[in-house]
């Protein structure tokens, strides 16, 4: 691998790890998505559902990161609390937000109705 790719890995991975350690909803999202990933296969939802449910997480997760870097330049450019730091900050939060909510909400509209048949199928044979 050429030294500036792998420079650029090494760049990317350091600045995953540093949201991790920063930004506790990394963790959130990641163990949520991972438990829908787990109850995806439990529930042998379609691979075109799966992929889909890869997607939402891969986009909360890289919103997040969005996020923190957004946070990070304000925090570098402001040494006071300003109305436009703030807002630029509540937006960039907000589009994450909105992410895991519609994520919430598809992954509701796949996992709810299989849960209920297995709870029917469970309780009525």
């Amino acid at each position: 691998m050429p030294r500036k790719l792998a420079e650029s890995f090494a760049n990317a991975i350091r600045g995953l790890r540093f949201s991790y350690r920063s930004q506790r909803n990394m963790a959130v999202h990641t163990l949520a998505g991972g438990a829908a990933v787990v109850l995806g296969v439990l529930l042998r939802i379609s691979f075109a559902e799966m992929a889909l449910i890869i997607l939402l997480i891969a986009s909360v997760i890289v919103l997040e990161l969005l996020n923190t870097a957004i946070e990070e330049i304000v925090n570098m450019l402001t040494l006071s609390r300003k109305m436009r730091a703030m807002v630029a900050k509540d937006v960039a939060a907000a589009a994450v937000m909105v992410a895991a909510i519609s994520a919430v909400i598809i992954g509701g509209l796949i996992f709810i109705p299989r849960i209920i048949t297995l709870l029917l199928w469970v309780l009525y044979g």
